[in-house]
């Protein structure tokens, strides 16, 4: 990704200064609307009309043609809490040795506005495709006002770019999540006396299989489906055999399932009633055979499995995840990012795009 662009320098400018602003304006998820009006006011400024729904906000290319074909570039700016590590104040934009600190920098506010200064770019150029950007709200929640919400008035869509930190290589599928609550009956009796059926040594049972079950299909991407017990609960007296013992799966999806599948799996293993709490998050993985895989090979960008949810969850079009930063400072305590990093971000985001036009 080596080729230069004239407009680079302002639009990274632009961008640096749009992420300064952002750090600076809190925007927990379910909160975001100050910065809903930043970013608003950042398009209004450069007369790109927007709409809102919430504090979901989004953008058409100027030429934009309902005879085209469409793509997404979606990324956030809702953030999870500063947690108790922090040595710097988590709203203050700090700048030292090329990097900016700041809660939300990481994750995955340089990765929107990366986005926004490739959407800047191709803004007003004639080009093979339309693009929309959306700057969404309760990501780190999966929350049901985000992305979720606007669906239904976006057009349908070849391809989507997802913006989260990905060190700018490419996400090419993700594992989507499965909440289930188990419930094992049993007969409650006095403890003293040899009298009801534990639900708590039932239970045990199904929770031996869980934790050495392995299931039966493998992703090429993202490796094994997983499956952990993470709540149990039964009981309220001492001296009472308890009737009843629920416990929470956490299944963790991979592309080689369908959320339904998988519970299925489980379902004809274990004894215990399950019930789905979550069937929202999707697993995802770009289609054999699409478009952007042939772009990503051409631009030597490793592809790969992500384990981390993201919007690529609920989004029902192809989608790969991609962007400037790295997974592992996400929800770090003194959170940063790169300031180079954005730079190439940007070029990048526009390098992968023309690629994508001219790609026939």
């Amino acid at each position: 990704m080596s080729k230069s662009y004239p407009q680079l320098q302002s639009l990274f400018e632009d961008a640096l200064s749009l992420l300064v602003s952002l750090i600076e304006t809190p925007s927990l998820s379910r909160e975001e609307d100050k910065t809903g009006d930043l970013i608003g006011g950042f398009f209004a400024q450069r007369h790109i009309p927007t709409q809102r729904k919430g504090n979901n906000i989004w953008v058409y290319n100027k030429n934009f043609d309902p005879s085209k074909p469409s793509i997404l570039l979606n990324s956030h700016h809702d953030t999870v809490k500063p947690n108790s590590g922090y040595t710097n104040d988590p709203f203050q934009a700090i700048t030292a040795e090329g990097k900016l600190y700041g809660l939300g920098s990481n994750d995955a506010g340089g990765c929107l506005v990366s986005l926004i200064g490739a959407f800047c770019y191709f803004y007003e150029k004639e080009i093979p495709y339309n693009l929309i950007l959306t700057a969404t709200a309760e990501e780190e929640i999966s929350g049901k006002n985000g992305i979720e919400s606007i669906l239904s008035h976006l057009p349908e869509m070849e391809l989507a770019i997802v913006g989260e930190p990905t060190l700018m290589q490419m996400a090419v599928a993700e594992k989507g999540l499965l909440v289930i609550d188990a419930i094992v009956k049993g007969k409650a009796g006095h403890a003293a006396r040899e009298e009801g059926e534990n639900a708590i040594y039932k239970a045990l049972d199904d929770l031996n299989t869980i934790r050495n079950y392995q299931f039966q299909k493998v992703s090429p991407y993202l490796g094994k489906t997983k499956v952990t017990a993470t709540i149990i609960q039964a009981g309220s007296q001492h001296n009472v055999v308890p009737d009843q013992c629920t416990f929470t799966l956490d299944v963790r999806v991979t592309d080689s399932y369908t959320l339904g599948e998988a519970f299925e799996e489980l379902k004809s293993i274990l004894n215990a009633d399950l019930v789905p709490r979550s069937s929202r998050l999707n697993s995802s993985k770009v289609p054999e055979g699409h478009k952007i895989i042939e772009v990503g090979k051409s631009l030597g960008l490793q592809m790969y499995g992500s384990p981390t949810l993201s919007d690529q969850a609920l989004i029902p079009y192809p989608s790969v995840k991609m962007g400037p930063g790295d997974s592992a400072r996400s929800h770090t305590a003194d959170e940063f990012i790169c300031i180079e990093e954005i730079k190439e971000g940007i070029q990048g985001y526009i390098t992968l795009l023309e690629k994508y036009f001219h790609i026939a």
